[in-house]
């Protein structure tokens, strides 16, 4: 119920952190990873790992700020590989920690190329790549924060919140090509991605109170999530977001 083998997954922001679990994840599922990320060396480590231990990684390295280095990995993906049956848009970006007042236009520029434009484009070529081959999934890495806007994390919230409604809208349109779309929102978890806040020892103390389970999460906690919604068992699940967050929701 839970295998992906014969399946193509592409991954972004998979060098390390959720993305990194959710690749090796997926490899031992008997999927096909395509492991992307902004720099090649960080791509290959980890396909080399998953390649080592019995599994099949390709690393392509895409930058998902940038319209060109999205087309162009579709393109290598197209030719190269085929199509792709999994699509998991992890890749993000969080520049700016500070008051919103405060927010440089470059930093909500660049998180706003990343983290809704990114998104959406690799979802939009992606989903035409499923479309064409009879159906597939796309899971999006949304956050807590998207919900429940973060202290000091103003524009990184807003997108979250955007990617929330964005995985509901192409759910219901992608739906009758048989392409179900669901989201993950994670709540606070150890990884560098997240270290503005792991390692502010002021922030958790403020944090920690809110999450019932009273701690973070591994990133290895989070890539099961992952692997439910990618499996046959989620076939009848589109458009939902899932919080793994030790309770923070609640």
């Amino acid at each position: 119920m839970f295998s992906l083998k014969n399946k193509i997954a592409l991954i972004t922001g998979a060098s390390r952190g959720i993305g990194e679990e959710v690749a090796k994840l997926y490899a031992k599922a008997g999927a096909h990873v395509i492991v992307s990320s902004r720099k090649q060396e960080g791509v290959e480590a980890v396909a080399e790992v998953i390649n080592y231990n019995g599994g099949k990684a390709t690393a392509l390295a895409c930058h998902i700020g940038d319209q060109g280095a999205i087309e162009s990995l579709i393109e290598k993906i197209k030719t190269d590989i085929g199509s792709v049956d999994i699509l998991v848009n992890n890749a993000a970006a969080n520049p700016y920690f500070g008051h919103i007042l405060d927010t440089p236009l470059s930093a909500l520029r660049k998180t706003v190329e990343v983290n809704i434009e990114g998104y959406f484009l690799m979802s939009q070529l992606a989903g035409q790549m499923m479309r064409d081959a009879g159906g597939g999934c796309i899971i999006n890495t949304a956050s807590v924060n998207g919900v429940t806007p973060g202290p000091m994390q103003g524009i990184y919230s807003v997108t979250k919140a955007a990617i929330i409604s964005m995985t509901k809208s192409f759910a219901k349109e992608c739906a009758p090509q048989n392409i179900r779309v669901n989201a993950v929102l994670p709540g606070l978890t150890d990884t560098k991605f997240a270290s503005a806040l792991t390692s502010n020892e002021r922030m958790l103390k403020q944090i920690m109170p809110m999450i019932p389970m009273n701690r973070m999460a591994q990133p290895e906690e989070i890539a099961p999530t992952f692997l439910f919604l990618a499996s046959s068992a989620a076939s009848y699940i589109t458009g939902v977001n899932i919080p793994v967050d030790g309770g923070l929701l609640i």
